[in-house]
């Protein structure tokens, strides 16, 4: 998740701004939230399961070129 079209409920302004307390406590919360894979959170389902068996397929290609 970003900030970018989060509202303050305290000021009414973006969050990404960070006007108030409020904002820039939520904001760098959520900059401490996305780590590495934070991105894998917000991809459906499907998209998972078409970016494991593409993982699947290149493991199986680089054994048989292995050996």
């Amino acid at each position: 998740m970003t900030c970018d079209r989060l509202v303050c409920a305290n000021c009414a302004g973006p969050v990404s701004e960070g006007r108030c307390n409020v904002c820039r406590a939520h904001r760098q919360r959520l900059h401490q939230e996305n780590g590495p894979f934070s991105v894998l959170g917000s991809l459906s389902p499907a998209a998972l399961t078409a970016l494991l068996l593409a993982l699947v397929a290149v493991a199986l290609l680089a054994r048989q070129a292995a050996v």
